[in-house]
């Protein structure tokens, strides 16, 4: 099995960002496209205060630079609240230069036009699965379907991890707009969680929101819950209905599955997996 792809899953801009990547559960869509953002005067007082950056669209790759970047410009004014543990974290404030890319039940994940391939996902106050999601990526390392962890980290108050950026589209919306899913998709994905196996991790909660495709490989964008060691069938009831409904008649239907239907499939699985149990 190799560990290395002939592929890189970051360099098409045009592809929009999962929102759920990197641990962030939401279904709600960006607060603001790198479009608007860059009409604002915060895009331009950042420009004009450069402060030893790559430029006003470049990427940022040094560790140092990254962590002086963060706590100084995002960090201080950042304010997270745990309101309900049962629900995803609320983000009170945020400086304007910044782009919330969604906020899920640990963190909420950022990114800024010059960190155009990274994203920083910080935690809320309370809120636990720092340190075990730190140490999924430290075995993880680097692997084509997975993001990289460039940095982790706690400043003024806040725990945080800087992470490649994910691109792509989920396996949930690919159903919903009819975009053809591969056999290579499943398979590049099958070996990815594999790989996790390998480095003494449990793939857990890996559903049709949490996998993406991108330029028709496989891409892994939750790997928040991978030290949980209960048993988990999501993967591989998704793989066998692909083979078993999608391949055969829903990828040959000639209109895109409607979203109440794709949601009553999964409330009727959790239903199902639930009293299996």
């Amino acid at each position: 099995m190799s560990e290395k792809r002939d592929w890189d899953h970051g360099k098409n801009d045009g592809v929009h960002d999962n929102l759920e990547g990197h641990g962030v559960k939401t279904n709600g869509g960006p607060d603001a496209s790198a479009e608007e953002y860059g009409k604002t005067n915060g895009d331009r007082a950042m420009t004009a205060r450069n402060d030893g950056l790559k430029g006003a669209t470049g990427d940022v790759t040094d560790g140092e630079e990254l962590r002086a970047f963060i706590e100084r410009d995002l960090l201080p004014g950042l304010e997270l609240a745990s309101v309900d543990p049962t629900e995803p974290i609320v983000v009170r404030r945020q400086p304007p230069e910044w782009i919330r890319l969604g906020a899920g039940n640990y963190a909420g994940v950022f990114t800024h036009p010059k960190l155009a391939d990274w994203v920083v996902k910080v935690y809320a106050p309370g809120r636990e699965g720092f340190e075990a999601e730190t140490e999924v990526y430290r075995r993880l390392g680097e692997h084509p379907a997975f993001a990289s962890c460039k940095l982790s980290a706690e400043a003024s108050g806040h725990r945080y991890l800087v992470l490649k950026r994910l691109r792509g589209k989920t396996l949930y919306q690919c159903m919903l707009d009819r975009t053809r899913i591969a056999p290579r998709v499943i398979a590049d994905i099958d070996e990815a969680l594999d790989y996790a196996k390998s480095k003494g991790l449990y793939p857990h909660d890996v559903h049709g929101k949490n996998v993406m495709q991108h330029e028709g490989r496989g891409i892994v964008v939750d790997v928040s819950d991978f030290l949980k060691t209960e048993p988990c069938r999501m993967w591989d009831d998704l793989k066998g209905a692909y083979h078993r409904f999608y391949v055969p008649y829903l990828s040959k239907l000639p209109f895109p599955i409607p979203e109440w239907m794709m949601d009553g499939v999964r409330k009727g699985y959790r239903l199902i997996r639930g009293n299996r149990k």
